[in-house]
């Protein structure tokens, strides 16, 4: 491969770092079928608020796209699309098909293509591989796998500092030309030609989390139980050297709930059947209602609590990102407005659409004559409206105050 020119499919949380680090280097295409998306980088507008307008500046032969016949003249495709679960928990490939079905229509001899989007081992050199097959029969192209570790919000561990996995089963050329993009990505590459391999790495990576949270949540809800004090019991306790200081907490997002689904998926498949991969998902889906409970249980301590004026304050996944995507405070918040139907919500940091759709306030003089304050998630911009609470006497119900 004489030159390189990528193509980004997918400018989401794990897309949009790709292309912002690739093209500093390199003529690149960044393509989505969220037309409104691409609309807002085009603006240098990133609603995950991950980047500033200087950083979405595109230098000369670079584009962002929602036509896909634009991607035709590129040679090296990274596919960086959601890999959900379906209702009944099983893996939805859904947009992945769909991403390498577009590709095949493209894809020329030579060309390289790399899946990012978390999946379960096979789904690369079988799913994705046997459709860019079935229409380029006779073209020579090579198929690799990266697991994204992104971490939104995190400005320490971004995609410049953390290692790299990289896979392809290719020749030395072939190789040689991953690695070359990929460095200009992450300072460290952690390369193998093992992409089944590649894959699970990936899934275990976030169960071995979900894990050790789910954990962490039910000693806190024993100690409750027990009224023990559970943060005495984790400084106790994270004394011993060798002791793992993970935190209880809402589990939401978009690889914690759902991963482990992928890894006892594939499990299935070999017919083989899990006990731990799954342990902690009750547990860790649990909290919705735990923490619900510890609400209600406050709230009652009123008389008519119904009657006064009450606000959630957070609702993404976690502190400081926009991203909403399984958030059990925005199940707790709809489980409240069942009981309080004048319940109110504020979020300053949520993305603008979802906020507009579901009726949730960014501006805090809209909710600042509240009387009770619930915190859900604790942005930066919400210790504001906390100490606003405090210091006008308001009432403040903090579940997570533990956590």
């Amino acid at each position: 491969m004489k030159k390189v020119y990528p193509c980004i499919i997918g400018l989401g949380y794990v897309g949009l770092p790709l292309f912002v680090a690739l093209k500093k280097k390199f003529k690149i295409t960044g393509y989505d079928i969220d037309k409104s998306r691409v609309s807002e980088l085009k603006k240098y507008l990133d609603r995950n608020r991950e980047f500033k307008k200087k950083d979405l500046k595109l230098n000369k032969g670079s584009l962002i796209t929602s036509s896909h016949n634009e991607i035709k003249n590129s040679n090296f495709y990274i596919v960086t699309v959601p890999t959900p679960i379906k209702k009944n928990k099983l893996p939805d490939l859904d947009h992945v098909k769909s991403a390498f079905k577009l590709i095949s229509k493209y894809i020329k001899s030579g060309d390289i293509i790399i899946l990012e989007s978390t999946v379960y081992p096979g789904t690369t050199l079988d799913v994705c591989k046997n459709i860019l097959k079935k229409n380029n029969r006779k073209t020579n192209f090579f198929i690799g796998y990266s697991s994204e570790r992104i971490n939104p919000g995190d400005k320490t561990n971004n995609i410049k500092n953390i290692s790299k996995v990289v896979s392809i089963d290719a020749g030395n050329k072939i190789i040689s030309c991953v690695k070359k993009v990929y460095k200009s990505v992450s300072k460290k590459i952690v390369f193998t030609k093992k992409v089944n391999e590649a894959e699970l790495s990936k899934l275990i990576e976030n169960t071995q989390r979900d894990l050790n949270i789910g954990l962490m949540n039910e000693i806190m809800i024993l100690c409750e139980k027990a009224k023990i004090d559970f943060n005495e019991v984790l400084r106790l306790a994270s004394t011993k050297w060798n002791f793992l200081n993970f935190k209880p907490g809402l589990v939401g997002g978009h690889c914690l709930p759902v991963d482990p689904y992928y890894l006892s998926h594939y499990a299935k498949k070999l017919k083989f059947e899990t006990k731990i991969t799954l342990a902690a998902r009750k547990t860790n889906n649990f909290m919705e209602k735990f923490i619900f409970k510890k609400i209600i249980f406050e709230l009652k301590k009123l008389k008519n609590f119904k009657k006064k004026k009450i606000v959630i304050l957070g609702l993404t996944y976690k502190p400081n990102v926009p991203d909403s995507r399984n958030s059990l405070a925005i199940n707790i918040h709809k489980k409240l407005k069942k009981i309080i139907k004048n319940i109110k919500a504020y979020d300053p940091i949520i993305e603008n659409s979802f906020a507009k759709k579901n009726n949730i306030y960014k501006n805090f003089k809209n909710i600042s004559n509240s009387e009770i304050f619930i915190i859900l998630v604790k942005h930066k911009e919400i210790f504001k409206s906390i100490k606003f609470a405090k210091r006008n006497k308001k009432m403040i119900i903090d579940p997570l105050s533990l956590i």
